[in-house]
């Protein structure tokens, strides 16, 4: 018989969706059973959802169904004790970004999954996925496009107070930090999946309308082993959103202007002046797949029922919480260079990010 993944969600609501969904529309997995705090709750999702068993708690669900994989889709403060407990069940994990409230939790999860039978802990970082993102990693890595020089990185999002009404938002000890942690998290992912290591980071956080103890505007500098120097942007207080990367190579400009998600038509790949003729060789492929997390869980699926490694899509968890708490790090020294081996014996390497915010309405 064909392995089917028996599928397990914690937490219901509105990113675990596009969970179900992504579970549905994979042709050997199953969704059979969900928990949430509130079990009105996890009643009504598994009601949408084809009618997963509703369980009270998780240590109930993992007891009695042992899922061969759990996907996290609880706030950040939860997913510790959430993907520590679901790997000692036997349970592959996929979690929600941000992964974890610091690096130093993160390596505790991913040890942990590394020796329970070698299970694997994925984390949700969505926008990694797509043809386009895969053609253009090609042409940087390969070098067809030249060396990479400069890059720019925004996350350009609108969050009303409504939006921080809810009480676990906003604040470090539940969230976990602000717009760079919760938003900018997925752009910085993406960018590291283009550019690869990074070398140093400066940054300033800042709170400029929020009534928050995090940031709801952050900027940075990073530069990258491979030289590049990138301009990172996070807001939570821009009406016109955007989320966009550009990188400048010596043969070309590459970018990408999108909000959520994108696909072909949020790509452009510009040629420098006397390189048009090469640019015939770089266009994106005919078939196409946006970005999503259907792709996402597909290929981490893919992976689990082959015994194979995760794929690029899906590895390097630690990447772009490394750039975050970098930047977290840089701004509570007051802008200092944040190296990888100076973030490793920082502070926010071992326990929850809290970092000085600079409120110039103080």
């Amino acid at each position: 018989m064909t392995p089917v993944l028996r599928c397990a969600i914690v937490g219901t609501g509105a990113v675990a969706r596009l969970h179900a969904q992504a579970v549905t529309a994979y042709p050997r997995a199953d969704l059979v059973a969900v928990v949430d705090r509130s079990r009105a709750a996890a009643e009504s999702f598994s009601g949408e959802w084809g009618g997963p068993v509703v369980y009270d708690s998780l240590d109930a669900l993992l007891s009695v169904e042992r899922p061969d994989v759990v996907l996290v889709c609880t706030p950040p403060a939860a997913h510790h004790g959430q993907v520590l407990e679901s790997v000692a069940a036997g349970a592959h994990v996929v979690v929600e970004k941000p992964p974890a409230a610091s690096l130093a939790e993160l390596d505790e999860m991913r040890a942990a999954a590394a020796a329970a039978a070698d299970r694997t802990l994925s984390v949700v970082f969505q926008q990694r996925t797509g043809t386009a993102a895969a053609h253009v990693r090609h042409l940087l890595h390969a070098g067809v496009l030249g060396r990479p020089l400069v890059a720019l990185c925004e996350t350009l999002w609108y969050r009303d107070e409504r939006y921080f009404s809810a009480p676990w938002r906003g604040r470090w000890q539940t969230e976990g930090g602000g717009t760079t942690l919760g938003h900018g998290i997925h752009q910085l992912d993406l960018l590291g999946f283009l550019l690869g290591d990074w070398v140093s980071v400066q940054a300033r956080l800042w709170r400029l309308d929020r009534e928050i103890e995090t940031e709801d505007v952050s900027t940075a500098t990073i530069t990258f082993a491979n030289g590049v120097v990138a301009q990172v942007v996070t807001s939570a207080v821009s009406p016109r959103q955007t989320s966009s990367i550009r990188i400048d190579t010596q043969k070309a400009t590459v970018t990408v202007d999108h909000l959520y998600g994108h696909g072909h038509d949020d790509w452009r790949i510009t040629p420098a002046p006397g390189f048009e003729v090469e640019a015939d060789a770089w266009t994106l492929p005919e078939a196409e797949e946006r970005s999503d997390h259907a792709m996402l869980l597909r290929d981490v699926f893919d992976a689990l029922l082959a015994g194979a490694p995760l794929p690029p899509t899906a590895d390097e968890p630690a990447r772009a919480l490394e750039l975050v708490a970098a930047i977290y790090a840089s701004a509570a020294a007051d802008g200092a260079v944040v190296t990888p081996a100076a973030l490793a014996d920082h502070p926010t390497h071992r326990a929850s990010f809290v970092s000085p915010v600079i409120d110039p309405r103080a």
